[in-house]
């Protein structure tokens, strides 16, 4: 589907549809509970011995209908006062810690999130929430970028897995021509595609 107009798409899915996303949502973040305390104390236990308070990492993100919202995942940097990092720079891969690689290699940094997914700020498949200050510039910079945001943010996404992390205009652009065409074609199958896929990407550790 090639979307020319972003303006007009029209959210998809059927009220059914929506009240059996959102179950999925919560039963499926529920269940991960147990294992994201497990998990939690096992961190706990190597940043004590590492030397290391800070477990989790919470960011201002953009959240549906461009509301912010505090985003929580597992840290896999080193702690920095004031981030520096523009839209247009590339992640700082010198600040990702040894545990911070495993961690983002098989995605459990983001397990975190699913608190989120509880509380209605996030889905578990949905567009990428970006970091508020730079989705700010993206406002004014991508047609179509305010579109991706009339549904709540998803851990995982359809651009997630076909394009990966974005940096810069050019890869948030396309990331968002992607979100929109989910926006507008949502259904049982492509959630499916998208949950299929992200298990695939979780078992082979090919996180970023």
């Amino acid at each position: 589907m090639n979307i020319q107009n972003q303006k007009s798409i029209v959210v998809s899915g059927t009220k059914f549809f929506w009240i059996n996303k959102r179950l999925f949502d919560l039963t499926t973040s529920i269940f991960l509970l147990p294992i994201l305390v497990i998990i939690y104390f096992i961190i706990l236990c190597m940043n004590f011995f590492n030397n290391s308070k800070e477990i989790f990492f919470i960011q201002k993100r953009m959240g549906k209908d461009c509301k912010p919202f505090n985003a929580i995942k597992f840290r896999t940097m080193t702690p920095t006062n004031i981030s520096t990092r523009e839209y247009n720079d590339p992640i700082e891969h010198n600040r990702i810690t040894p545990l911070g690689k495993f961690l983002r290699k098989f995605r459990i940094d983001e397990l975190p999130q699913i608190i989120n997914v509880i509380k209605g700020d996030m889905s578990l498949i949905g567009p990428r929430p970006d970091y508020h200050k730079h989705a700010e510039i993206f406002l004014t910079n991508i047609e179509g970028y305010r579109e991706r945001h009339r549904i709540r943010p998803g851990i995982s996404g359809l651009s997630q897995i076909r394009l990966g992390y974005a940096e810069g205009l050019e890869a948030t652009a396309k990331k968002s021509h992607i979100d929109n065409y989910y926006i507008a074609n949502m259904g049982y199958i492509l959630e499916f595609k998208i949950v299929y896929h992200t298990i695939i990407t979780i078992f082979k550790g090919l996180g970023s």
